[in-house]
C-alpha cells in the first residue's frame, strides 16, 4: 500500500503550495541519490518524495487526490501512473537549478538577457526644474570588431565540443533516471575556441565608450531615476539587452530650497522695513519679482508667488515661490539710534514690546 502523500512530505491536508514545496526541498536534498551513493532505501524514498510532490504541487491533481486518493490515478484514473519525464525534470530544475544538474537550461540554447547597468548624473538646480538635454559617456560591452563577437581568430571558427557535440550538456544515469549536467568542458557553450581572438581573448565582445543623448525632464528631483531600454550590457546568445538607468543628483542652489513643487528663498529685511512696510525686488528661478512688504511683518512672514515654483513632472501646472522674510537685528548702534529706540520705547509706554508681553503673561498663568 502506497503511503498517504502528505504523509510522505510531512505537512498537512491543509498545506500551503509554499509549505508543500518548502518540505520536498528540505527531504529531496537529504535523500537525494547523488548525496546516498548505494543506498537503494534513500533513492526509494526520494522517488516516493517526488511522486507525492508532483501530484500535489499541481492543483488539479491534488484537488483529484483529496477526493479519491491513490485512485484517482490507477488504471487510466487520470494521471496514468507517475513516471520521470520532462515534467520531473523541470520540477527539480525550478526547485533546485543545476546543483543536480536537472535543470531545464540546454547550454548554449538559452538565451540570457544582458545586465542592466547604472550611471550617475548631477545637474544643476534650474536643469532639474526646467529640464535639458545631456550627452553622457557609458562604457559597456560591444561585439569584438575583429572577430565579429564570435571569439575566435579570424579565419577559424569555433569548433564543436567532442565532450557533449555540442549540447552543452553531458547525461549520465544515476540509479533509476539520467540525469543531465553542464558540459565541463565547453562550460556549456557547445563549442570550443581553439585559437581565440587576440583582441578579445577569445571572449567576443570588448568594453567600449557608448555616446548616448538623454532628455531630462522638467520637474526631476534628487534621486529621480531615468530608464533607458536596451542601453544596458548586450543579451547572450540572441537574448535582449539589458537596461540602463540614470540616477539624478541635484546641486544645490545658493538661494533656493525646494520642497516639492514649490521652492523657498530667505529674504532679510531691516526692522524700519518690517514696522513701516516696503516693496522688496527678491530673485525667481526666471529672473526677478517684485514683493510688497505690508507695514508690521513678523520675521518668518511667508509671501507667495504663484507659478513661480517647479513645473510639475506630470505637466501638471506648477509650484510656487515661497519668500520667507528674516528680520535683521541691527548688531550695533550709533549714540544718535540708540537714543531714537529708547525714545520709541519710552512713546510706547512699554518696556518690552507687546508680543514679548503677551507672552510673559501667559507664562505668569501658566506658573501661577
Amino acid at each position: 500500500m502506497k503511503r498517504d502523500y502528505y504523509e510522505v512530505l510531512g505537512v498537512s491536508r491543509d498545506a500551503t503550495d509554499e509549505e508543500i514545496k518548502k518540505a520536498f526541498r528540505k527531504l529531496a536534498h537529504q535523500h537525494h541519490p547523488d548525496k546516498n551513493p548505494g543506498n537503494r532505501k534513500a533513492e526509494e524514498r526520494f522517488r516516493e518524495l517526488a511522486e507525492a510532490y508532483q501530484v500535489l504541487s499541481d492543483a488539479e491533481r491534488r484537488s483529484m487526490y483529496n477526493r479519491f486518493g491513490h485512485a484517482a490515478f490507477e488504471q487510466g484514473g487520470g494521471v496514468g501512473g507517475f513516471e520521470f519525464g520532462a515534467g520531473f525534470e523541470d520540477i527539480l530544475g525550478d526547485l533546485f537549478g543545476d546543483f543536480f544538474g536537472t535543470g531545464r537550461t540546454r547550454g548554449r540554447t538559452r538565451a540570457r538577457r544582458g545586465q542592466d547597468l547604472r550611471y550617475d548624473l548631477e545637474v544643476t538646480f534650474e536643469e532639474a526644474a526646467f529640464g535639458c538635454e545631456k550627452t553622457i559617456a557609458v562604457p559597456r560591452l560591444s561585439a569584438c570588431e575583429t572577430c565579429g563577437g564570435r571569439g575566435a581568430k579570424p579565419g577559424t571558427a569555433p569548433k564543436t565540443c567532442p565532450q557533449c557535440r555540442g549540447s552543452g550538456q553531458v547525461r549520465f544515469q544515476q540509479g533509476f533516471f539520467s540525469i543531465a549536467k553542464t558540459c565541463g568542458h565547453c562550460n556549456g557553450q557547445g563549442t570550443i575556441i581553439a585559437s581565440p581572438c587576440a583582441a578579445c581573448g577569445g571572449a567576443g565582445a570588448q568594453r567600449r565608450t557608448h555616446q548616448l543623448n538623454i532628455k531630462i525632464p522638467a520637474g526631476v528631483d534628487a534621486g529621480s531615476r531615468l530608464k533607458l531600454r536596451s542601453e544596458g550590457e548586450p543579451g547572450m546568445n540572441g537574448g535582449p539587452a539589458g537596461d540602463l538607468y540614470v540616477l539624478l543628483h541635484v546641486r544645490e542652489h545658493p538661494l533656493f530650497v525646494r520642497e516639492a513643487r514649490d521652492i523657498v528663498c530667505e529674504v532679510p529685511i531691516s526692522i524700519t522695513q518690517a514696522a513701516l512696510g516696503s516693496e522688496l525686488e527678491v530673485p525667481t528661478l526666471e529672473g526677478t519679482a517684485r514683493v510688497k512688504i505690508p507695514a508690521g511683518t513678523q520675521s518668518g512672514q511667508v509671501f507667495r508667488l504663484k507659478g513661480q515654483g517647479i513645473p510639475d513632472l506630470n505637466g501638471y501646472g506648477r509650484g510656487d515661490e515661497l519668500v520667507r522674510v528674516l528680520v535683521e537685528t541691527p548688531k550695533k548702534l550709533s549714540a544718535r539710534q540708540r537714543d531714537l529706540l529708547e525714545e520709541f520705547a519710552r512713546l510706547s509706554g512699554e518696556e518690552v514690546h507687546p508680543l514679548s508681553k503677551s507672552f510673559l503673561e501667559k507664562v505668569k498663568s501658566v506658573l501661577g
